[in-house]
């Protein structure tokens, strides 16, 4: 989980995906339509994509992509993202992670 910890530092958004996963296209594209400022971690081309995956299963994530962090806090995954958005709760928290200017 440290390694997750150190990841997602400094970042005002963070996926972790999978190159082949089709639900971690869908919310890289969803949040990237925002204009946010995130950063992707491809699990399948990093080379301790296993390790990563083992301590994001750890954490709760499950399955383990696409894993959201926004301002450094696991929001989780699709379905939490999805939830965000149609309760007009994804914006502001974007908003407030530094992730978009308005």
């Amino acid at each position: 989980m440290d390694m997750v910890t150190r990841m997602v530092a400094d970042r005002p958004v963070v996926i972790f995906s999978r190159t082949t996963c089709c639900m971690s296209h869908t919310i890289k594209t969803l949040i990237s339509g925002f204009g946010a400022n995130l950063t992707v971690y491809e699990l399948d081309e990093i080379p301790n994509g296993q390790q990563v995956e083992r301590a994001l299963q750890q954490m709760g994530c499950n399955p383990s992509v696409p894993a959201v962090f926004i301002g450094q806090q696991l929001v989780g995954g699709p379905n939490q993202v999805m939830s965000l958005q149609l309760r007009n709760q994804l914006v502001p928290l974007l908003i407030r992670a530094g992730a978009i200017w308005i």
